[in-house]
């Protein structure tokens, strides 16, 4: 175990080098044509290149190209990049907080933190699970945390190839802040592992409960890897039309591995394989990002962090199958629906009572309520398998209200998806916990 000062000398070390060597950062408006250039030079290390993607996927911008290279003691990348409209940044006010926020000052340069990602002080209680797939699953977690008086501030809920890892926040209903109490904190650990097993008694099911958190999606890529969620049954059989394209063959004259990845573009594709590459062990010392088309076109030399590109076949496959999952797991299948609305009390458990009275499931949800307004983005697909119903769609958005709840995608361009699939019945009950059974009793959040 490294001791206390070891680190603290290690940390001393790392500031001084920063202080002779400072991250230099310059964004370009000219040079390309429909894209804002933004290119980073810093001393390298170890993650580094996630830390930066991080904080690029974070402000919200797509990331068209990259070009990155760190063969050496220095980084040096250049990431062309677009607001969410497809536009160059423009905006001074932006630019300058992108600049900040890569900048010598920044907490990227001050901390270069050892864990990419890690915030504290947040007044909530961080609440990792992992376990098997099931319906019904998440509607019995909230269950217990509200037996707990547990509100759920935030969550986040992944699901793939039949496990379900989440990310809840909570607070304590009375005091709105973290739960401090031992035997309240073990209790509540002890029945969420209790509804997580009884799904799948041959499965692992954890259940982690801490004041800190880290950066949420890493979190949720880590736990799933860690659940080997990449590892398939034996004779499943893949749609080999949706599945991504990865291949990694070994550069012997350089002594790399070059990992080849080729899929459909969708929001925050590179930071999700630079992720699972960083998680895994290996650096990423040359890199070809373009991801201006449909098809998104990743091409990275590696290394494992002993410096050893891939020695075994097996070695191969399992870095394949891992960058096909962390491809996979954010995939967002079904209808998009956009509900934008003031809040008020019991808002998101009577918006998702009347999707379920529709035989609509949700596939995926992000949930966010800012200074009384709710802004939420559901994913929907008909409970049994099929299309999702157009006359369904138009009985829902009556009920809720037409200018409240719209459609962002074409109901038309859908295609069924197994009937038998096993992990698209999650998100039944994702907004209980933010409610209790009686409407009036609901408290909303700000």
């Amino acid at each position: 175990m490294v001791s206390y000062s070891q680190n603290i000398m290690d940390d001393e070390y790392e500031k001084f080098i920063r202080r002779m060597n400072p991250p230099r950062v310059v964004i370009d408006n000219d040079s390309c044509k429909n894209a804002t250039v933004i290119q980073v030079d810093s001393a390298n290390k170890h993650g580094i290149l996630l830390e930066v993607v991080q904080i690029l996927t974070d402000l919200n911008l797509v990331i068209t190209k990259a070009y990155i290279s760190s063969d050496g003691g220095w980084f040096m990348d250049v990431f062309n990049v677009t607001n969410q409209d497809g536009n160059k940044i423009t905006d001074e006010a932006m630019l300058d907080y992108i600049m900040k926020s890569l900048g010598p000052d920044s907490s990227f340069a001050s901390s270069m933190r050892r864990s990419v990602g890690v915030t504290t002080g947040m007044d909530y209680t961080s609440i990792e699970l992992i376990g098997s797939d099931r319906p019904g699953l998440l509607s019995e977690m909230s269950a217990v945390l509200m037996n707990l008086k547990c509100n759920v501030v935030n969550a986040e809920v992944w699901t793939h190839n039949t496990r379900a890892a989440a990310i809840m926040q909570v607070t304590d209903e009375e005091t709105g802040g973290t739960i401090n109490d031992p035997e309240r904190l073990s209790m509540m650990k002890q029945l969420l592992c209790n509804v997580l097993r009884c799904s799948n008694k041959l499965r692992d099911a954890k259940t982690i409960v801490s004041d800190g958190v880290s950066h949420t999606e890493r979190r949720l890529h880590q736990l799933m890897f860690a659940d080997r969620d990449y590892e398939r049954a034996a004779g499943e059989v893949l749609d080999e039309k949706e599945r991504p394209n990865v291949s990694v063959v070994n550069w012997q004259d350089r002594d790399y591995s070059v990992v080849t990845i080729r899929c459909k573009d969708r929001p925050k594709l590179l930071f999700d394989t630079i992720c699972t590459l960083t998680d895994m062990q290996y650096v990423v010392f040359h890199g070809n990002v373009d991801a201006e088309g449909p098809i998104a076109h990743q091409e990275y030399c590696i290394r494992h962090i002993d410096g050893s590109p891939v020695k075994s076949d097996a070695e191969r496959q399992r870095v394949i199958q891992c960058l096909e999952a962390a491809i996979e797991r954010r995939v967002s299948e079904g209808l998009k629906l956009e509900l934008c609305t003031t809040d008020r009390v019991g808002l998101l458990s009577a918006v998702t009572r009347i999707f379920r009275e529709n035989s609509l499931t949700v596939t995926r949800a992000e949930v966010t309520t800012r200074a009384g307004k709710a802004v939420n983005i559901f994913y929907v697909r008909d409970s049994s398998g099929y299309p999702v119903d157009a006359k369904i769609i138009e009985s829902v958005r009556q009920t809720i209200g037409q200018t409240i709840l719209r459609v962002k995608g074409n109901i038309g361009e859908l295609n069924p998806v197994p009937q038998e699939s096993p992990t698209r019945f999650l998100f039944g009950g994702l907004f209980k916990s933010r409610s209790f059974c009686n409407f009036g009793l609901v408290r909303s959040y700000s």
